[in-house]
């Protein structure tokens, strides 16, 4: 269906439609998924519909530039109503805890105005003048045209987690990151677990990662996830959201798994989301009972091995939290993003800046909540 109350814009039309039922716009949404500026696996089809069918909100709109000539689109992203922090409401990119990277999907033709109308269109479709795009790398193609003038642009919150590069650099970063006390310890580990029987670090792809990923899902209940009730084995929701979505994703070689295994068991496993020319570690499981081999620096090291093996790859995101202890000692380069906050008009300005101040609030009280949790320990 067409935006309400906006119209197209020369040759660039503004729509609206439900992602769980894109009905004949899924094609121009796969090419575009398929051949974005900036890769965003969690944006594209293959993700974004088993994920809003089982996991929901039902409210969340895919809002679209397109070319009406062509067909072609030109950006998208889904939106929906969630409040920042503690309180204030946005039309907000949904990026989540499954999916943490904002990224609009951008067509590399795409003209200035698009960001503009893209703006737009977001709070038409959501009815909320505050538009935030949250886990939005400043280094991507979508954010010089989102950064217009007239909506205000403003960087909440910068972070930076670990990723690393490919080509000469990303060899310089897995020189650095194997050297040293590590490049000693973690072989002298395998060669001690190699006591147990055959060691192996493999990866698979295609049908056989449909395969494996029904041992990383046992895998990850087992553990301390499994404890807390945040694997994805209990929910049978979010079960049936990664099976959907990594059997789609395999039929497109757009999944990779990485096993560290010792007698054929599987003791650490890294699930590898590929989008166009970039990797995304979306989950990783360990054995608990092998802890002292460091089966996580394991599977970790040995992925950034593969991806600089695949010279297709330009880099990867580790999908990490910032600081991670383990991941950031062994991919040395940084994804920088911050929450992206637009508004135009008066009242979306005022919610702009009582946004940012909700954002550093909830930011603050995590924090304090971790050191108490710490404290307690």
């Amino acid at each position: 269906m067409s935006a309400p109350d906006l119209p197209a814009v020369g040759n660039l039309e503004p729509i609206v439609i439900d992602p769980v039922h894109p009905g004949d716009r899924l094609s121009a949404w796969q090419a575009l998924a398929e051949s974005a500026a900036d890769p965003n696996p969690f944006f594209g089809p293959d993700f974004l519909m088993p994920f809003l069918e089982d996991m929901g909100p039902a409210n969340v709109r895919l809002c679209a530039v397109t070319d009406k000539r062509t067909g072609r689109w030109m950006m998208a992203a889904p939106f929906g109503p969630r409040r920042l922090g503690l309180g204030i409401p946005a039309a907000t990119a949904w990026a989540t805890e499954y999916g943490p990277l904002g990224t609009p999907l951008l067509d590399r033709t795409a003209p200035a105005e698009t960001g503009e109308i893209f703006l737009k269109l977001a709070t038409q479709a959501v009815g909320l003048p505050l538009v935030a795009i949250p886990y939005l790398p400043l280094d991507c193609a979508a954010a010089p045209l989102l950064k217009t003038a007239a909506w205000h642009p403003r960087d909440a919150h910068p972070e930076a987690r670990a990723g690393h590069d490919g080509g000469a650099e990303g060899e310089r970063q897995f020189t650095k990151a194997f050297s040293g006390k590590r490049r000693k310890e973690l072989p002298r580990l395998v060669r001690r677990l190699s006591e147990q029987g055959e060691v192996r670090l493999e990866s698979v792809r295609g049908e056989d990662a449909v395969r494996m990923f029904e041992t990383f899902m046992e895998l990850e209940a087992s553990g301390w996830k499994g404890k807390k009730g945040t694997a994805l084995l209990n929910d049978p929701a979010s079960t049936q959201f990664a099976r959907r979505m990594i059997a789609a994703r395999a039929r497109s070689d757009g999944v990779r798994i990485d096993v560290f295994s010792v007698s054929g068991k599987a003791i650490a496993m890294l699930v590898i989301l590929l989008e166009g020319n970039h990797a995304f570690s979306w989950k990783i499981a360990f054995d608990e009972d092998y802890a002292h081999f460091s089966p996580g620096s394991q599977v970790t090291l040995y992925a950034l091995e593969k991806n600089l093996q695949d010279k297709q790859l330009k880099g990867a995101d580790s999908l990490a939290v910032p600081g991670h202890r383990m991941i950031e000692p062994l991919w040395r380069g940084r994804v920088r993003y911050a929450t992206l906050l637009c508004a135009a008009s008066p009242a979306g300005r005022l919610l702009q800046l009582a946004g940012h101040l909700d954002l550093s609030l909830e930011r603050d009280l995590r924090r304090l909540a971790r050191r108490l949790l710490r404290h307690q320990g």
